[in-house]
This record gives structure tokens, C-alpha cells and sequence, in this order.
């Protein structure tokens, strides 16, 4: 959660908070003078009660900022009077007890700081009263310096290795934060970088070996509960204790405040109970925590390897409505670990038997969308599979299919797995490869982990009586793999799960003393090579045509290019004259820039999709799907690459005035027509009186009304992704006459088509008046009699039908909480970007309107 709003709640009017990382604000004033503000608090910070200061650090003295592996010896020892270390920021923010967490955010922080550092240059006077002891420097382990490259750069490059102490590592408790230090501002790579890069690759096996070490996953479901017994059966299964520990949790808390603000008490609980249970025979330090509302992951390592663990980032994608909300998604952590790169994955993917689309449209949705940044943002982002090793658990929800629930228990009783494996849908959906494609899982030798009465090993005998189902899954992929054990821990007895755990020995790859010898002879062979040929490349072709292009219908098609040069080359999508970017918005290249070896080949995915910002130009005609790329390379030429398409207009983006001037379906009316309307004035004549509402509004609201007012969770289920498109062109076209698709996909297509307005319901004009007015229900009302008529007529409409479907709350679940939550976000959007307490005016303000006829 962005806590930029509280710190700003407690600055002057003049100051402005640019960002904040833990506890440290990095802050201008009017004067344009800097400053480090170092905050503490008890809990996530929502308003400026939250936050207390601490501390004030001017920000006059020129340097650079890093996060480095230094001793404060050594770095007195490699300062020179050009470049003295100055380390007053890092006293302060030892002073709070506070540390900058591993990721690309604590990078930007950084960058930040060191980009407003500008003045003087002789910092002598400065170093000795400001350095500070030598345990000091290690535990936080940034280092900051007025050189362009940074101290522990320039060390490696001259063969040093320098590492910290690590006796404080772990102090009194078995299980603490280690130190998260390591080299933050990475050097961008040019070509040369590049080559090295690559030949290193290509050469590892002659300076690298396998070493295996143990990894315990283990995942468990717990039900919203709090932990109310030992752990240690299920994380201290194994005689020896793991090298790492990844450990994930799945509704953690099932509280409309944890689902709305992301905020639990539970984290603290669960990660407690989580290091009492680790192994006692090692002492473990927590690299890394990630939660999505009630998905946590948690990843330890032993001691003694803390210091080989880098490049650690974490990552959530929400895959709930509106492919948003985060009761359903994913977190993750990757990290690399000496020369392997290892992606951890815990998710919750789609509930209930017969949604194993939806549970498949959810791990798409995860591997696409979910991408570590890198520093430098020119870069593409890294995605799951780009790992040597994927570790995924989690609840997976697939269930056990075409038996009854007593066939199910009786099978479970004989130990008949084999036959309910073979009824299990993830089986299934892996052996017809709809998901986990080169995905392994062990044997399952162990009774299905769902469903239980809590408190008990007894199955479900609740009026549903679900059938038992292997829920919790752990499965990985990659080379030189071995499991070792795959087993549920069947003491636990918290949640309506049991707890799985999985430990297996993964070979990493190390660094033997034939690294120095094998880089050496490859600059050597580069120097040789460099500048005596000029790159080239072949494309397989230049004109790509995008035929029928629909809105938020994902569109590709794969350029292939060939290094037929004599030398390896760099390639770049570069920007036109006069242009923000390399591609018009609706277009992506991926990868947007690369290294291709000589007599390599590389596959650039061309993807064109339109979604909210983009459709509103193309439905009116004022954009057209034309764009010219051109792909360039370093040292050598650039090649030009049509892309072009027509585009399908839409109701989605297309405005509310708009759509009620259209009586037949958008995509039967010419171009030019659906233009003039779009441009046309408010009072402007027309020969035929407009809709009251848009008819695609009434189609979906309509539906719902007669099908779906007892539908439970509607509104907080996705739908499916086929049946939107199939809703979408349904609405564009007018066929068939009946909208298709189930309950929940009409109901996130009515949420998206409120997303997409160009302009909301309640127009941006008037969106400071209801926040200014959100207290009185009169005056909420008279800004809505303000509203232009048919922006007025679709505000009531849809308020009304709300209220309908509170009125049958008990079948459907709903409150007035969640509804306007949900809808007051798409009715009154900001222009500009909304922070928290806007966000809780908004829904005050809508709330008047979903309780008139329920007092």
C-alpha cells in the first residue's frame, strides 16, 4: 500500500513527499531544498496519525547511492579526496533501528536521494565525525559515494571479493531479518557487457558445478484463522534441518478490511508461529515477506548462505474481479542464489468444482502478468518461466471430478489413489497441457487436504458436504530436481485444510577457480572480434496486418530475427522524432530490446491490445491501428517494420451521450456517423430522440435483474475471459438477442464497460463536489440532479438495481459496504490519481444512494 498520503498529511503545504521506502521519506520543499524525513510506525500507514518523526537530514553534499557488501574499514581504506565516503544518512536511519528492504523500490528510493545530491564536492570534513562502527555499516549495508561507479564495482573489478562480517547476522532470536545487502545500482550493459554476458553463458559448464542443497516448500490454507497450535509437526518434519524454507499461506484473512485495504494483524501472527516451527537444529534468516490481502509467502535461509542470496524481488498479481482484487491471484519471489535464478510462486487460484476454466484462466493470467521489474526500466521485465528453477504451490482448487462423495471416502479408505488421481482435474488439465506445461509433480501417496471440519480430521459434514479434493498442490520446474518427500500433515488441525510440505534437493550452480581464466580469454577473443565487422540481421518479414482487432482481445503475431553477420549484435525498438515512445500505445514489442549471438535467432512477439485508454480514439476514428517501428542496431543500420490493422468499434470506450444516440448495435452504424456523434454538442440537434440509457446497459443490468438477484458472490467472482468476448461482441453486434455466459461473466462485463467510459457516470467536472459533500445524503443528491441527463439517468438506474439486490442479501451475500466499494470506484472516478481518503469519500458518497429504500 502507497503510504505517500500520510506522510504528506504531516509536511507543510509548500513540501512534498516524492517517495517513501519503510519508514525514510524522501522529501522536497518549495525552496526546491531536500531532505530525509526518518519516520517510525506501529502499523501500515493510512493517515498522519500513523507515523511519528524521528529525525531531519538535509540533503546538501554530492554523492552517488549504493547498496553494497562493505566493511567501514575498507571503505576508509578505498576513499581518496575525491571520493570520500559520506555516511550521515545511514547513521540516521540506524538510529530508528530500520532497514531498506531488498526490490527495485528501495533502488528507486535510493536513485532518488542520490539524483537531489548536488553541491559540494569536498566532504573530508564530514567523513570522520559521520562514519560509523564497523557493526553499524554491516547491518544495514549501504554505502554511498561520489563516485560515477560505485566502491564495491570497482573492487570486483579489480578481483577483490568483499563480504561483510556476518556474526550479528542471526543475534539472540534462531529466527531474524538478515541483512538484505547487495549491489543496488547495477551498471547498464552495453553491447560489450552483452557479448561477455553471453559467452559466459554459452561457457559455464567449463567454470561452474552442480552442488544440490535442500529446499523445504510447504503451503496450507488456513481458513481465516489464527494460529492455534505448533507448527513444528509440519515445518520440522525432516531429519535435517533444510538449507531454505519457502513457505506459503493461502486466506490468511477473510476480512471485508483485509479484502478493501490489505491490512491484517494476522501477518505478524502467522510469520511468528511460522519461526517457532522452523527447524531447531539451524538458525534461519528471513530474506523476504509478500502478501496479497490473505496470500503470503514467506522464504528463510540458513545462516551461513544469507550472504550468496541476491537480486531478490517480489512481485502480486490479483486475478479476482475485474482481474483486480486480490483474494485470488498470486504473490512471488525470486531471487538468485550463487549463479542460479529460482522463482517462487504461491497462489489461490478460482474456488468451486466446476470452475476448472476459471482455475486455468488463473494461472495464464499469473504467468503473463506477473513480472519482476528491473532497474534500468528500458529492460523487459523478467516473467515466471525466465528462471532456472520455478517452485509453484499453493491452494490450486482443482478438484476431484465424476464421483460421488461416498465412492470418493471409500477409495480414500482402501488407499486407492491411483483411481483418484485419475479423476483429478489438475491431471487432467496437465496431461492436455491447459496448464503447468513442463511442470512436474511428485507422486501423491497421501489423502486429498480438503475438506474438513475444523478442529478435526473428520470430513466435510456440513450441508454442502463437499467431496474431499488434493486442493494443495506443489509442483516445480526445471533441471536437477530431486524430491525427496511430497506428504500432508494430517496433526494440524486449524484450518478446514491440512497442510502440505514437499522438500527437495535442487542442484545450483557454483563458480569453480576456472571463472578468471574462462572471462579472460573471452575479452581477449572480444577485443579481437570488436569493431572489425558490422553487425546485421535478417527479418522474417516487415509488414504486419492486424485484421478484426476488438477491444481487450489479445492480438499477436512473431517477428523473427536472424543474426546472419559475423558478429554477435545488440538490438533496440527506438523512439521516432518528436514521439514519447517507440510504439503507439495499443502496441507492444516483446522483447523490446535484446543480444542475439552470431547465427542466432530471436522471436520478438508483435501484440497489439486495446483496452480503456486506447479504445475511445479508435471507436471515434480519430486513431487508426497504423504504426511504424523501427528496430535498431547498435553500430549497425536500422530496419523499418509496418504494423498495421482495422479496428472493430466498440460500446466498451465508447461515452454514455454517445451510445444513447445509438438505437442499432455500434458496429452496424458506418465510421463517419459513429465520428459526427461523438463530436457533436450536448444541444446540438438530432432527428431522433436519444436512449433514456444505453441499451447495452440495460441488456447486462436487465439480465442480472431476472437471473442472477440471488446469485451468491456476484460481483466478486470473476467470470470467464471466452465468455466477456463472447458478451462483448454479443453487445457490439446484436447477436444473439439474448446475452450468453454465466451470472458472474455478464457481471464483470457491466464492471468493465464502466471502467471503460471515457468519461464516468459522474463526469471528472464534478467529482471535487462530491467528495466536498459526501457527509450529506441532500447534498449528494443535488449534485446528482447536476448530472447530464442521461449521466443522470444511468446513475439511478444502476443505483437502483443495487438496491435490489441488497434487498436479497441473504441469498446473495452482499452489503452496502461491498457494493460501494465496488461501484463507487467506476462511478466517480479522480482525473488524476486517487489516494486513500478520497477513495473513502467516494464510497460514503455513493452509499447514500444504495440505502433509501432499505431504512
Amino acid at each position: 500500500m502507497d503510504q505517500s498520503v500520510a506522510i504528506q498529511e504531516t509536511l507543510e503545504k509548500e513540501e512534498t513527499c516524492i517517495i517513501v521506502s519503510f519508514a525514510t521519506v524522501f522529501h522536497q520543499s518549495k525552496s526546491r531544498d531536500y531532505r530525509l524525513f526518518i519516520y517510525t510506525h506501529r502499523r501500515m500507514a493510512i493517515t498522519a496519525d500513523d507515523v511519528s518523526l524521528e529525525d531531519i537530514i538535509p540533503i546538501s553534499l554530492e554523492f552517488a547511492v549504493v547498496e553494497g557488501e562493505q566493511d567501514a574499514d575498507q571503505i576508509i581504506r578505498d576513499s581518496t579526496p575525491d571520493g570520500i565516503i559520506v555516511l550521515k544518512i545511514i547513521t540516521a536511519i540506524l538510529k530508528s533501528n530500520d532497514m531498506l528492504p531488498f526490490g527495485s523500490h528501495s533502488r528507486l528510493f535510493l536513485s532518488e536521494v542520490n539524483r537531489a545530491w548536488s553541491g559540494r564536492s569536498d566532504l573530508r570534513q564530514v567523513l570522520l565525525s559521520t562514519v560509523p562502527a564497523a557493526s553499524s555499516w554491516s547491518y544495514l549495508g549501504l554505502s554511498l559515494s561520489p563516485s560515477p561507479y560505485p566502491p564495491s564495482l570497482m573492487a570486483s573489478s579489480r578481483g577483490k571479493v568483499i563480504r561483510e562480517s556476518r556474526d550479528e547476522l542471526v543475534r539472540s532470536s534462531s529466527h531474524t531479518q538478515f541483512n538484505k545487502a547487495h549491489i543496488l545500482a547495477m551498471p547498464q550493459f552495453g553491447l560489450r557487457d552483452n557479448l561477455i554476458k553471453c559467452e559466459l553463458l554459452k561457457n559455464e559448464d567449463l567454470y561452474t558445478y552442480l552442488e544440490y542443497f535442500s529446499f523445504f516448500l510447504g503451503t496450507y490454507n488456513v481458513n481465516g484463522q489464527t494460529p492455534k497450535e505448533s507448527l513444528h509437526p509440519w515445518l520440522s518434519c525432516t531429519p535435517n534441518p533444510p538449507d531454505m524454507y519457502c513457505v506459503g499461506f493461502q486466506e490468511l484473512d477473510l476480512s471485508k478490511e483485509a479484502f478493501f485495504f490489505n491490512d491484517t494483524p494476522k501477518e505478524q501472527e502467522w510469520m511468528k508461529a511460522v519461526s517457532e516451527g522452523l527447524h531447531p537444529d539451524a538458525k534461519y534468516a528471513l530474506v523476504k515477506l509478500v502478501r496479497l490481502v490473505g496470500i503470503m509467502l514467506l522464504f528463510y535461509v540458513k545462516k551461513e548462505h544469507a550472504e550468496f542470496i541476491s537480486e531478490v524481488e517480489a512481485e502480486t498479481v490479483g486475478t479476482g474481479i475485474m482481474g483486480r482484487m486480490g483474494n485470488k491471484g498470486a504473490v512471488a519471489i525470486r531471487f538468485r542464489f550463487h549463479y542460479s535464478d529460482i522463482c517462487v510462486v504461491n497462489s489461490h487460484l478460482a474456488a468451486h468444482i466446476d470452475e476448472y476454466e476459471r482455475r486455468n484462466q488463473d494461472y495464464k493470467d499469473i504467468c503473463s502478468r506477473l513480472q519482476f521489474r528491473h532497474l534500468d526500466p528500458s529492460q523487459p521485465p523478467l516473467t515466471i518461466m525466465k528462471h532456472n528453477v520455478v517452485l509453484w504451490l499453493g491452494d490450486l482448487n482443482y478438484r476431484i471430478s465424476d464421483l460421488d462423495v461416498d465412492y470418493v471416502k471409500d477409495l480414500i479408505t482402501k488407499k486407492d489413489f491411483e483411481t483418484l488421481h485419475n479423476n483429478d482435474q489438475l491431471k487432467r488439465q496437465i496431461d492436455e497441457e491447459a496448464v503447468f506445461v513442463g511442470f512436474v509433480e511428485g507422486e501423491i501417496d497421501f489423502q486429498p487436504t480438503y475438506k474438513y471440519d475444523t478442529g478435526s480430521d473428520q470430513w466435510d459434514t456440513s450441508e454442502k458436504c463437499r467431496v474431499p479434493a488434493w486442493c494443495d498442490r506443489i509442483l516445480w520446474r526445471g533441471k536437477n530436481v530431486r524430491q525427496q518427500h511430497y506428504q500432508s500433515h494430517m496433526a494440524l488441525k486449524t484450518s478446514d485444510h491440512k497442510p502440505v510440505s514437499s522438500l527437495l534437493e535442487i542442484g545450483v550452480r557454483m563458480n569453480d577457480e576456472a571463472y578468471k581464466k574462462t572471462f579472460e580469454e573471452i575479452v581477449r577473443n572480444i577485443d579481437k572480434m570488436e569493431n572489425e565487422c558490422i553487425p546485421s540481421v535478417t527479418l522474417s518479414k516487415r509488414e504486419f496486418h492486424f485484421k478484426d482487432v476488438k477491444f481487450m482481445q489479445h492480438r499477436a503475431e512473431t517477428l523473427s530475427l536472424l543474426n546472419d553477420g559475423q558478429v554477435p549484435c545488440q538490438f533496440e525498438f527506438i523512439q521516432k522524432p518528436n514521439e514519447p515512445t517507440y510504439c503507439k500505445p495499443w502496441l507492444t514489442a516483446n522483447p523490446p530490446k535484446g543480444f542475439i549471438a552470431q547465427g542466432g535467432r530471436v522471436d520478438i512477439d508483435l501484440e497489439v491490445f486495446v483496452n480503456r485508454s486506447t479504445a475511445p480514439d479508435l471507436n471515434s476514428g480519430q486513431q487508426q491501428i497504423e504504426d511504424i517501428l523501427v528496430l535498431h542496431l547498435e553500430r549497425g543500420k536500422d530496419y523499418f517494420i509496418s504494423v498495421s490493422g482495422n479496428y472493430l468499434p466498440s460500446c466498451y470506450g465508447t461515452s454514455i451521450r454517445t451510445l444513447c444516440r445509438l438505437r442499432e448495435p455500434i458496429q452496424d452504424m458506418p465510421q463517419e456517423t459513429i465520428r459526427q456523434l461523438t463530436e457533436m454538442s450536448d444541444d446540438a440537434e438530432i432527428t431522433e430522440k436519444p436512449l433514456d440509457i444505453p441499451k447495452e446497459i440495460w441488456m447486462m443490468v436487465d439480465h442480472l435483474f431476472r437471473n442472477a438477484i440471488k446469485q451468491e458472490d456476484l460481483f466478486q467472482q470473476p467470470g470467464l475471459r471466452s465468455e466477456f468476448a463472447e458478451i462483448r461482441d454479443c453487445l457490439d453486434t446484436g447477436m444473439p438477442d439474448s446475452l450468453p455466459g454465466s451470472n458472474h461473466s455478464v457481471a464483470e462485463a457491466l464492471l468493465l464497460f464502466l471502467d471503460a467510459l471515457p468519461e464516468p457516470v459522474v463526469p471528472y467536472s464534478l467529482y471535487q463536489q462530491c467528495l466536498e459533500c459526501c457527509s450529506s445524503a441532500s447534498q449528494c443528491e443535488k449534485v446528482v440532479s447536476m448530472l447530464p441527463q442521461c449521466h443522470k439517468n444511468v446513475f439511478n438506474y444502476l443505483a437502483a438495481f443495487l438496491r435490489e439486490l441488497l434487498k436479497n442479501s441473504a441469498n446473495n451475500r452482499l452489503d452496502v459496504n461491498i457494493l460501494a466499494t465496488i461501484f463507487a470506484a467506476l462511478l466517480l472516478r479522480s482525473p488524476t490519481k486517487q489516494d486513500l481518503a478520497e477513495k473513502r469519500k467516494t464510497q460514503e458518497f455513493f452509499q447514500h444512494f444504495l440505502v433509501q429504500d432499505l431504512c
